[in-house]
């Protein structure tokens, strides 16, 4: 398969790159390793309900994330999550500043973006590299078919990244590329989806509670309150990146042992007894959750014949907001190397979404 220009990672700096990209005229193939869009922009699907595990919300800042989440709500894709909000560091703050949601699951950001690009799901790229031609060839897990490319974009982690592109090194990549690749490091989180008896009493007033100073928690969210009529309180409790650190290798048979400290500890912090005995709970684990040493530019460029650039959250902050950010000035960058359409511009973004 040959195209423009593929893109590796289907979160949302991939596909927010991937469309303008292809709106803008190239051909492009989105290829991502899971079988939904989004990455972190995470939403499962259970007990006849939905739990947001990754990003919880989004609370843009800026006139071009304003406009982006006014028309994501003018399409019904985001709603308002209106209530209380809890910030526990020294001193206990309140607000009431409205985060944005979706009542299907905040993935369903992602699936609105991905409409009309095309995408291969459950492939994973296990090799990368200029061919005879001076195109990038791309190797699958799970295929014999290989694609051929004029640029690449590797939207994932930048530990992801540098384990695929790190074979390069010395050949076609230098060594201050991936010095800087190998530079960005992530903390990890443990989500747990808990869902409980409809008849559990007190319910909570408030949304969310963001603790920076717990050594267990980092946050609780009354998932269940962004839902259309939900049948059972649920709750997503993400934890802290020390504890996730000390658990994240435990096996799979101890993980729910650990899921139900997290609950108990969260049942100790806000007072309901009743958090700590769920009717059910699954957990995820986030290796790659936020970005602890980011990169000050909005991504990472290599030197080499074809175009090459590494971008996501990790790539001038660390929030959905920095990939969509990030995404687009990919696409920029991609479009100046190729030489082929004008400027592309945030509105045109805008525009073509409308």
């Amino acid at each position: 398969m040959m195209i423009d220009v593929a893109v590796i990672g289907a979160g949302m700096a991939g596909l927010v790159c991937a469309r303008q990209l292809s709106q803008a005229g190239y051909s492009v193939l989105v290829i991502e390793k899971s079988r939904g869009f989004g990455g972190r922009v995470a939403t499962r699907r259970l007990y006849g309900t939905c739990a947001d595990h990754g990003a919880c919300y989004l609370k843009p800042k800026g006139v071009f994330m304003t406009q982006l989440t006014e028309l994501l709500v003018e399409r019904n894709i985001l709603q308002v999550w209106n209530g209380t909000f809890i910030e526990k560091t020294e001193n206990i703050v309140s607000s009431m500043q409205p985060r944005y949601i979706s009542s299907s699951g905040m993935s369903s950001i992602a699936k609105f973006l991905a409409q009309g690009l095309e995408v291969i799901l459950n492939h994973r790229v296990i090799e990368v590299n200029l061919n005879s031609d001076q195109q990038w060839q791309l190797t699958l897990e799970s295929s014999n078919e290989q694609i051929i490319a004029l640029a690449l974009v590797i939207a994932i982690p930048a530990p992801q990244a540098l384990m695929l592109l790190k074979p390069l090194e010395g050949n076609f990549l230098g060594s201050t590329f991936i010095n800087k690749l190998g530079s960005v490091e992530f903390f990890p989180s443990i989500s747990v989806m808990a869902g409980y008896s409809p008849t559990s009493k007190p319910l909570p007033q408030w949304r969310a509670i963001t603790l920076e100073n717990n050594t267990v928690l980092g946050w609780i969210g009354f998932d269940s309150t962004k839902r259309h009529n939900p049948s059972q309180p649920v709750f997503v409790v993400q934890s802290s990146a020390d504890f996730a650190t000390a658990n994240l290798e435990i096996e799979t048979e101890d993980l729910q042992s650990v899921g139900l400290q997290i609950l108990h500890t969260a049942a100790n912090v806000i007072g309901f007894d009743w958090l700590a005995v769920p009717d059910w709970i699954q957990l995820h684990r986030w290796r790659y959750a936020f970005p602890r040493t980011p990169l000050q530019q909005p991504f990472l460029a290599a030197e080499t014949p074809q175009p090459l650039i590494c971008c996501g959250d990790w790539c001038g902050g660390n929030q959905i907001e920095a990939a969509i950010h990030s995404g687009l000035s990919t696409a920029s960058a991609i479009n100046s190397q190729l030489q082929r359409f004008g400027e592309l511009k945030e509105s045109d973004f805008l525009e073509n979404l409308n």
